[in-house]
């Protein structure tokens, strides 16, 4: 039975006046969110305004604890509600440097970030208001983060390796992001920024607390299950998109041309795909990219913002733009929505006339390169009123290229952040508009150079974890490491897909990833010492040194060294007997060891930093 349904604010979910707990519980999946879902959560905050919605959440409500609390089981929602409390303490630890000049006011605002995180036991000492799951050390590793950064009073004692796992990521990542917007002034008219930095950090605080979750409460395990299925089978409410569609066919009924305009709508839509997030994703491009154009006729002499419509496209705004802009003169905005949906179709791979550049625009696709579409969509359509110094199919193949090389390293390093990437994009814009003496392809790499992370900071991601850093660019630099070493006669398409759409060569661990390492592993890998083989784990199984490709991957899984060399399936080698390059090395040897997975991540990641140069 449902009991209770509000639209909540993240203040009041964390409420000091209210001390309901939430538990996690212990058979729920680990914590899984990464670097895409952190950056989307703080990007969609930050870039919209108070009362974002964020999702919904579902709770179990449970009997008070000992100190009379309420405590509610969270079934859905964990994930969220584990990455904003990372963030808060974030923005907690970053305020509390600053101790000793806030003024009173600005103290008990501190204290009360703590308050939403922490509540008092028995004894009068702060615990955590979230309890997480066991498993992969969440609980653990979120105590004792929430200890060191001085929110709760009980001593949990570090887990080893935290610092490898999610926990402690999510919070260094956060840490950064939030340290990139106080340094950063990509948009003058950011509202939450100030000339002072206590200011700013406390505007941040309150933008996460006005966020709006859809809070449900149910009686038991069995209702939530039946409104989880309920909720996930329901139809959609209504998107900007859909709204642009009826405001056009409402206005152009009244030329009696809503037959025509509905079939132009259509055809746009299929041109940018029948997925929203694409869908969105190219209306909030085409702005940007011509926000000067577009806002020219709303501009007048009483008018004192440069950009009337928005200053920016964003979820909140996209509507609201295209309103007017559908509202001043529906023909046009339809005309120019045609012949911009047909290039972005190119370039998302959406059309069987396929541009010369199809393979480049495709390896930027697989590098999650959708950003720098916003330049793209600029040179396609004003390719003739710019200046090409070889002809545009060739130097556009070449700018593609330079946009793929960009996205592998910053997609590895996250420099330049996601929320700086539009303001980039917009500002190499300005940069062809303003700087003629330059060709654009020089014009575009040299901005790119200038935010790009160094060689050494590459280097030393390479190094790193790189499949947890982002499991898409450690595939695309295990491909091209392989395919730089390819030629016609011994070629092998590494993004071939099965007929259920999955890659028939998938990257493998060759130490295995899960947490139940096979006894021949710990034996080969540790001397037999279990705790060393998971410290072994932690640090080195998604290094690019411990990771390969192979056609079957699943049929590899936890097998023994030996086996997954010589791994036979339908009479072919499934194993790293297969003729790929990257096995090259693996095959000569007769174990796998720590030393072994040091010298291949050397190796490999130095051709790879060559390999991936401006």
């Amino acid at each position: 039975m449902i009991n209770y349904v509000k639209d909540l604010k993240i203040s009041q979910i964390f409420s000091i006046d209210d001390k309901t707990m939430y538990q996690i519980p212990k058979y729920q999946r680990k914590y899984t969110w990464g670097q895409n879902e952190w950056n989307l959560l703080f990007n969609d905050i930050i870039e919209n305004n108070d009362g974002y919605f964020l999702g919904s959440s579902i709770t179990v409500n449970k009997n008070n604890n000992l100190l009379g609390n309420r405590v509610a089981e969270v079934i859905d929602g964990q994930q969220r509600l584990t990455t904003l409390s990372i963030a808060f303490a974030v923005l907690y630890s970053k305020i509390a440097e600053f101790k000793k000049d806030l003024n009173e006011d600005e103290l008990n605002d501190l204290i009360n970030i703590k308050k939403a995180l922490a509540i008092k036991n028995e004894d009068n000492k702060y615990i955590p208001r979230l309890e997480l799951q066991i498993q992969d050390y969440n609980r653990d590793d979120y105590n004792s983060l929430l200890f060191e950064c001085n929110i709760i009073d009980s001593n949990t004692k570090k887990k080893p390796n935290a610092g490898n796992r999610k926990i402690y990521k999510a919070y260094r990542f956060f840490d950064k992001l939030i340290t990139n917007f106080l340094n950063n002034d990509e948009f003058e008219d950011n509202n939450l920024k100030s000339n002072n930095t206590i200011t700013t950090l406390f505007n941040l605080v309150n933008r996460f607390k006005n966020a709006i979750i859809v809070f449900i409460q149910v009686d038991s395990h069995q209702d939530a299950y039946m409104l989880f299925e309920s909720l996930n089978n329901r139809g959609v409410p209504l998107t900007a998109i859909d709204l642009m569609q009826n405001l056009l066919i409402s206005i152009s009924d009244k030329d009696n041309k809503s037959e025509d305009c509905y079939n132009n709508w259509i055809e746009i839509k299929n041109n940018i795909s029948d997925e929203y997030s694409i869908q969105e994703r190219f209306f909030r491009q085409y702005y940007n990219a011509f926000r000067e154009k577009l806002n020219k006729p709303f501009m007048n002499d009483n008018q004192s913002k440069m950009f009337p419509l928005a200053y920016l496209a964003t979820k909140t705004t996209l509507m609201n733009i295209y309103q007017k802009l559908i509202e001043r003169d529906y023909e046009k905005f339809l005309k120019d929505m045609l012949q911009a949906s047909k290039v972005y179709a190119e370039l998302i791979n959406n059309t069987d006339e396929k541009p010369s550049c199809a393979s480049n625009l495709l390896n930027l696709s697989r590098i999650q390169g959708a950003p720098s579409y916003l330049l793209l969509l600029y040179l396609f359509l004003e390719k003739e009123n710019l200046s090409w110094e070889i002809s545009f199919e060739e130097e556009i193949k070449k700018i593609i290229d330079l946009l793929t090389l960009f996205f592998v390293r910053r997609n590895l390093t996250d420099i330049p952040n996601t929320r700086s990437l539009t303001a980039l994009f917009m500002g190499v814009i300005d940069d062809i508009k303003n700087q003629k003496n330059l060709r654009i392809y020089d014009v575009i790499r040299n901005k790119l150079m200038e935010v790009s992370a160094s060689d050494e900071d590459f280097l030393n991601k390479l190094q790193d974890s790189i499949y947890d850093i982002n499991k898409d660019a450690a595939r695309y630099i295990l491909c091209s490491l392989e395919t730089k070493h390819q030629t016609k006669e011994i070629y092998t398409d590494l993004w071939q897909r099965d007929e259920h759409n999955n890659y028939v060569w998938t990257i493998e661990h060759i130490f295995p990833e899960g947490e139940n390492i096979p006894k021949t592993w710990v034996n080969m890998i540790a001397d037999g010492d279990i705790n060393k083989a998971n410290e072994y784990r932690d640090l080195y199984v998604h290094t690019i040194g411990n990771l390969t490709i192979s056609g079957y991957n699943s049929s590899l899984s936890n097998k023994s060294f030996e086996d997954k060399k010589n791994r036979q399936k339908d009479g072919k080698y499934a194993g790293y007997k297969n003729g790929l390059y990257l096995n090259e090395d693996v095959v000569s040897q007769d174990t796998w060891t720590i030393d072994l997975i040091k010298k291949r991540t050397e190796k490999l990641s130095n051709e790879a930093l060559e390999l991936f140069k401006f």
